[in-house]
């Protein structure tokens, strides 16, 4: 049987499947994110989503805007606001590599994936992308549908 294609170091909470499609991911960065007790809790039970989220640098610091993490439903006094700016944590050369990619034309930073590393600590993904053209998607998935019909008759000649 062929083996997983995730690292089994990490667990997963949200991926933004669609961000390979809708961009050119040149590179990307590991952060570390700032959430509260009730985040973290509703994070490991399940139920985020990072699709319509976006990264920006805005006054030396690194943001993640528009991400949603569902209440947690055991939490009575203190419940976080869904969609809240959550603070990113990388290094300052991180930063400032991350604001000049984005004082380029056309880039933009764009939320890969979430999840917990192997010590237990919330970390995102985030790519330095550029947003892809019609003709550009229309090339990818292409190349994804050749693939596709090649390794079917790869396996029909067998």
């Amino acid at each position: 049987m062929a083996q997983s294609k995730q690292n089994p170091n990490y667990k997963v909470v949200a991926e933004n499947r669609r961000a390979r499609f809708d961009y050119a991911i040149e590179d990307d960065v590991e952060c570390g994110i700032m959430l509260e007790g009730s985040e973290v809790k509703s994070l490991r039970v399940g139920g985020s989503n990072i699709a319509e989220s976006y990264a920006a640098v805005e006054e030396g610091e690194l943001w993640l805007v528009n991400s949603y993490i569902a209440p947690y439903d055991r939490a009575k006094t203190f419940r976080h606001e869904e969609r809240r700016r959550r603070k990113l944590l990388v290094s300052r050369k991180e930063l400032s590599r991350l604001w000049n990619a984005t004082q380029r034309k056309g880039m933009t930073l764009v939320p890969l994936v979430m999840y917990f590393n192997h010590k237990g600590l919330a970390k995102i993904k985030i790519g330095i992308g550029k947003g892809k053209k019609l003709h550009d998607k229309r090339e990818t998935q292409a190349r994804r549908d050749w693939g596709r019909q090649k390794a079917r008759l790869l396996k029909d000649n067998r």
